[in-house]
């Protein structure tokens, strides 16, 4: 049973429609005490942690029924299907948090193909230009989100920090998504996230159900995909109120250029118990298991060769060839979990406990040969393979809140976020095995064949304090908060030179290591307020400020001493616009950005990155996004985004020690517009969904002499729900297309160049040809044409 306020207005109405369908709410009078056992008034107003002030529909703690039945005058029963809060066949979702939420829905993952990642799901959403390497959700992608990147984002699972985009496929499965939601301006004081400039992404898993049951699916595709899931229920066990659920998956598929083979296990796992007085616990576990292999990144030049040709840059199917598929792979496994409890206290207190783990090890090989011998001859010696070996990369913290009504308007939460995070890392090296496949690292790495080592990490203990009060019957939300984060960095080095560790250049010459440490504070203020003037239309501000510093494995790539980067540090207005009514879902949203020590990064092979500092940006621009009802079976939906993005600073361009004139440019990986169409179509058990995105053309270098091109992508989704038979409760069949037409375009540079004609870091390679140097930037291109059958029912 869920406890609401009587009340009229908005929030009465969109609070009573966050009950599943079948499901009943309690309207009472509001009584203090009670109002506290919810527990609702005590969190921030963002969808990332499912808000009363947000439209979530599934996140209402439970209170005793007779504890309701004697704090009321009157039961009044409510039935509503989650649906309702829903645009454009799940695509959009209807929000009122005092900040921008972009929300794709459960309605809108179900129609894609069970290999979509939360990548490939929020692709037409308006603040967001995305790229993917591959169909089959191997691997994630890339992000430009308001002229910035997913490196300056929070990227999430049940608001636990988790994987980089590049490697989202390794958190969950997407039939295990209920949700994936996008703050593209903010993030909550009490989320652990350390860079949030760019806002934050946050996947949100299945709940396990009351009964037994499960779901299970087959997928069958272009290259060579098979996949198959299976998730079973455990319903509530016995009479205690705890429920769970298991799921695996297996995926197998082929690269769609060049030769390669990809294999993923992935194994999700959810426990949640509810006690009747609004108390939750929830545990979410899974660990992945993935062999995949490195996709070749082009150049421009590659690029055009390949449109005007048709020869690829893929890698090569000759075992003698050191660009051998099997001498560029990925080995990986990983461990994630995070156990959110919240806890209804005496007195009108909540205390919530957020604790996450995971841990990584493995390894990218790549071909090592150089290009010609010293004296210019070329290499004729045995292939060669070098590798970025990760012994242990892990990431533990936990956030802590304590919560206090101080009456039936205010809450105050204080707070505790601590995290740890670390990285130990090699490059060893050696002779390519005669089969072509690649040595053991880790061998290779115990005997001493490397040169160097890293380790990398940082500390964090953050204080925060945040208010959250509601006035005129909850129209009007305030929230104020402060953050206050204290930041220890540091990067170690240790070269082997004859089997012995030693120190290379001295920042202190303790242990044979080469070691930098670096304090930081950094303030983080915020603010948001949000009036509702009445059910169809809602205003709100937001202001806050953002840091980034540079992950730990990119840490390992940073120069001593006092070239240590500087954090990045952002200062975010929006101004936003709310409409809603029985046709239409509209949302307008102005923003403005100043960054300071903009920290971006350059791709130097090996699925690696060096970042670097390119001084000031500043960021304007809006979005907007429109959504229908559905009308006749047909739910509409469209976005927009214009974004004016400028380099404030001139940049130092390090290999050819010349300034750059860069101040008043367009910033790199920019794009002036971003467009998004959808269409939803449903009758009786037929469903389809179609979506068109297109960027504009964008600079990919700081001197902007490299620019990309605009581009269009495109997905198709069709299905049938046929009727229930025998132990099958939904069977469904669907197809989902990617790039029908087969365009050729490239979807986003891979990192940012000094200038395009500056040598490229690592080798470029095309087939069996052999290693070449390469200029400018490399780039993500949309694959080719794909199409995914799948197979699924409930039971």
């Amino acid at each position: 049973m869920t406890y609401l306020s009587r009340m009229p207005g908005l929030r009465g109405r969109l609070q009573a429609m966050t009950c599943l369908a079948g499901m009943f709410c309690i309207a009472t009078a509001p009584l203090q005490g009670a109002h506290a056992a919810t527990g609702q008034q005590d969190r921030h107003a963002s969808t990332t942690r499912r808000t009363a002030t947000s439209a979530t529909p599934t996140a209402a703690p439970q209170v005793p029924a007779a504890a309701s039945r004697a704090a009321t005058a009157e039961d009044i029963s409510v039935t509503s299907s989650r649906q309702a809060l829903n645009g454009g066949g799940g695509m959009m979702r209807l929000e009122t948090a005092p900040h921008t939420v972009q929300t794709v829905a459960k309605e809108y993952i179900d129609m894609r193909a069970p290999t979509s990642t939360a990548l490939d799901l929020i692709k037409n959403l308006p603040s967001l230009s995305v790229s993917t390497p591959d169909t089959a959700g191997m691997q994630g992608g890339m992000i430009q989100v308001r002229g910035l990147t997913d490196l300056d984002m929070g990227l999430m699972v049940d608001g636990a920090p988790a994987a980089a985009a590049k490697y989202m496929a390794e958190d969950i499965d997407s039939e295990n998504l209920e949700e994936v939601n996008v703050t593209p301006g903010s993030s909550g004081t009490d989320l652990p996230v350390m860079s949030a400039a760019a806002g934050v992404m946050d996947e949100r898993s299945h709940t396990a159900a009351h009964q037994f049951g499960g779901l299970m699916d087959f997928s069958y595709g272009t290259n060579n995909l098979s996949r198959e899931f299976l998730r079973l229920e455990s319903g509530e066990i016995g009479n205690s109120g705890v429920r769970s659920y298991l799921s695996f998956s297996n995926t197998h598929s082929r690269s769609w250029m060049g030769s390669g083979i990809n294999e993923r296990r992935h194994l999700d796992f959810g426990i949640q118990k509810d006690w009747q007085n609004g108390s939750t616990a929830k545990v979410f576990l899974s660990w992945n298991n993935e062999n995949f292999t490195i996709d070749n990144y082009p150049t421009a030049q590659e690029f055009y060769r390949y449109k005007h040709t048709g020869q690829g840059w893929g890698r090569s199917d000759d075992p003698r060839n050191d660009n051998y598929w099997q001498n560029s792979k990925d080995h990986w496994n990983q461990v994630f979990l995070t156990a959110p409890l919240h806890l209804v206290l005496p007195a009108r207190l909540s205390f919530d406990l957020q604790p996450y783990f995971s841990f990584g090890q493995g390894w990218d090989a790549a071909p090592a040969n150089p290009i010609s011998n010293d004296d210019g001859t070329p290499y004729s010696g045995p292939n060669q393979t070098s590798f970025f070996l990760q012994n242990d990369t892990r990431q533990v913290g936990a956030v802590a809140k304590l919560s206090y009504q101080i009456d039936p308007h205010n809450v105050l939460s204080l707070g505790y976020w601590y995290e740890n995070n670390y990285t130990n890392q090699s490059y060893p090296g050696g002779n390519t095995r005669a089969d072509g496949t690649p040595p053991s690292p880790w061998y290779l790495y115990k005997t001493g064949a490397f040169t160097f080592g890293q380790n990398a990490g940082y500390e964090i203990h953050s204080l925060f304090i945040q208010d959250t009060a509601k006035y005129l019957q909850d129209r009007l939300v305030i929230h104020a908060g402060f953050k206050f984060a204290m930041i220890n960095s540091w990067t170690a080095s240790f070269a082997n030179i004859d089997g012995s560790k030693v120190k290379g250049s001295v920042c202190d010459d303790s242990d044979n290591f080469q070691h930098c440490s670096n304090n930081r504070t950094e303030p983080l203020p915020q603010l948001s307020i949000g009036y509702t003037f009445n059910e169809h239309h809602q205003v709100y501000v937001n202001a806050e400020g953002d840091y980034r510093q540079p992950s730990a494995v990119d840490m390992g790539w940073l120069p001593s001493g006092p070239n240590f980067l500087k954090n990045q540090y952002s200062i975010k207005e929006e101004l936003g616009y709310r409409y809603h009514d029985k046709y239409i879902i509209a949302d307008l949203a102005l923003f403005n950005y100043n960054v300071t020590n903009r920290i971006v990064d350059q791709y130097v092979g090996m699925n690696s990155f060096s970042p670097m500092s390119i001084g000031n940006q500043t960021m304007r621009g809006f979005d907007v996004m429109v959504s229908g009802r559905s009308i006749h079976g047909f739910s509409p939906y469209a976005s927009f985004e214009y974004l004016h993005a400028t380099q404030d600073s001139n940049v130092m361009d390090p290999y050819t020690n010349t300034l750059i004139h860069s101040k008043g440019t367009q910033a790199v990986m920019a794009p002036h517009v971003m467009a998004n169409f959808g269409l939803t179509y449903t009758h009786k058990g037929f469903f389809a969904n179609g979506s068109l995105h297109y960027t504009g053309p964008q600079s990919v270098s700081i001197a902007g002499d490299q620019r990309m091109p605009g581009y269009v992508t495109d997905t198709l989704s069709l299905g049938y729900h046929f009727p229930a038979f025998l132990f099958a409760k939904s069977p469904t069949f669907r197809l989902n297309f990617t790039n029908l037409t087969g365009s050729i375009v490239r979807t986003g540079a891979l990192g940012v160049v000094y200038r395009g004609s500056d040598l490229n870091s690592h080798y470029v390679y095309s087939g069996s040809m052999p290693p070449t140097l390469g200029y400018g930037n490399s780039f993500m291109v949309e694959p080719r044409f794909s199409m995914t059958g799948t197979v699924s029912t409930a039971f």
